[in-house]
């Protein structure tokens, strides 16, 4: 059936114009003044906002972590994201050494197969670069839509790579048109300092943060940075934390070379004091990168501003406090890492940002849509509302405000990382490809009506 929003502010990351949307078959047909159409289905969105639908790059949903597994799988985590403003996923595909490709994304299509209620994809992880791996990179890109590559920096023994591997990754990719992404933390570094922390007795969640300081991540920036420039390949850094990886960055970009970054919520809102909470509540602040004192958070927003980074990813990476955080409660070592954030994403970045007058409206749509869409193979048919353009639109209520709550959010978590703050801007309605997900505030969305999504190869954007 035929929908026309109308009423509403179309907001893109280049205009901002009212305007009616005319929505068939999945796709915007038409923009315009009073439009019609014949047997449409009438939607009011008067004194809203339009948006191209959230594209999250950055999900860990039914992901095992430190013996346990997140607690969203592809259905509660989607509808979460749906709830927030997001209609497009971007999940990371573990792989282990000895396994092929292929065998490791079989299993994330089976994770999130007849599941998700968005669209959704994967990002691909490299555990080892030898001449079969690097081989079937080939056809993962060609018939699997995967173009982006995660090699991790640290978690030493477990998931980090050496620098031979990244390096070979990064030659691939450039082969292949793909778009290398590093978890950017020396690893090395951060074992030496956790095992003195243990030594001395230190247990508590704050050794989390201390054991993996600023000095590290823009260490592991830089060196991925220049391996990039000696391969003149592309890479993306992922959940860029503090000034020290900033820099790296965008002495990187004032070169040209082809750098780009990823921040989170919670880097841009929450401070390291949240992991000194008593009663062992710190550990639902322990993720990594860990967070920085406050005055990053500073850096972090003008960066997205000036354009030295790009996107505003979740990472979301939800761990229930009792059972599952709990499991470090004698030794931060043990904390699964990670918190849940993907419902809270979109509209923390318009508080903060747009209403709090840090970026602008526009900015605000291309740090949580458009770029992803540019950066990973989606642009125009995500990111964007425009003609032919997948009809993914977010009404957005400027005027309206939300409590965060544990007690009211989607996500399959029972606690919230920014329990109590208070958002202005609300998510009304969310369209998926013209289909209802939430209307009226009110969940309508089928499981499994989510497509995966074979995307384009990496090109500049």
């Amino acid at each position: 059936m035929k929908k026309i929003i109308r009423g509403g502010t179309v907001v893109t990351a280049s205009d901002t114009y009212q305007a009616d949307v005319l929505i068939d078959q999945e796709k915007v047909i038409a923009i315009g003044e009073s439009l019609d159409a014949e047997g449409a289905e009438i939607i009011d969105a008067a004194h809203c906002y339009l948006f191209p639908g959230g594209i999250d790059p950055h999900t860990h949903l039914s992901m095992p972590f430190g013996g346990t597994m997140t607690s969203d799988d592809f259905t509660t985590g989607t509808i979460a994201a749906a709830f927030g403003g997001t209609t497009s996923i971007l999940d990371f595909c573990l792989s282990s050494k000895g396994q092929t490709l292929q065998e490791a994304i079989g299993i994330w299509h089976e994770k999130s197969r007849g599941k998700a209620v968005i669209d959704y994809g994967f990002h691909l992880m490299i555990a080892e670069a030898n001449d079969a791996i690097l081989e079937e990179l080939g056809s993962v890109v060609e018939h699997e839509g995967i173009t982006s590559l995660k090699v991790f920096m640290a978690y030493k023994n477990v998931l980090q790579a050496d620098d031979e591997t990244l390096f070979k990754t990064l030659i691939r990719a450039k082969e292949i048109g793909a778009l290398v992404q590093v978890h950017a933390e020396n690893g090395d570094v951060i074992d030496y300092l956790t095992q003195k922390a243990i030594a001395a007795g230190h247990t508590e969640p704050i050794y989390h943060a201390l054991t993996r300081p600023p000095e590290a991540e823009g260490e592991a920036t830089g060196r991925a940075i220049a391996l990039t420039a000696l391969a003149d390949a592309q890479l993306y850094v992922v959940h860029v934390s503090c000034a020290q990886a900033v820099q790296r960055i965008a002495e990187a970009r004032e070169k040209g070379w082809n750098i780009y970054g990823e921040t989170c919520p919670q880097y841009l809102v929450l401070d390291i004091h949240e992991l000194e909470r008593p009663d062992f509540a710190g550990a639902k602040y322990v993720w990594s990168p860990p967070l920085r004192e406050a005055w990053h958070q500073e850096t972090l927003w003008s960066a997205l501003a000036s354009g030295i980074l790009q996107t505003v990813g979740s990472d979301h990476c939800p761990f229930n406090f009792v059972g599952q955080k709990e499991l470090g409660r004698e030794d931060f070592r043990k904390i699964p890492n990670g918190g849940p954030i993907i419902e809270d994403r979109f509209g923390i970045l318009f508080s903060e940002g747009v209403h709090a007058g840090r970026i602008s409206l526009n900015q605000f749509v291309d740090v949580t849509s458009t770029k992803a869409a540019k950066l990973f193979g989606l642009f125009p048919k995500k990111g964007t509302i425009a003609i032919g353009s997948d009809a993914d639109i977010v009404i957005f209520d400027p005027k309206a405000t939300r409590v965060v709550s544990a007690n009211t959010h989607h996500m399959n978590v029972d606690y919230n990382p920014f329990e109590g703050m208070k958002l202005q801007g609300d998510v009304v309605s969310v369209l998926s490809r013209g289909n209802f997900v939430i209307r009226e505030r009110q969940y309508v969305g089928s499981t499994g009506a989510g497509q995966y999504l074979h995307r384009k190869r990496f090109a500049r954007p």
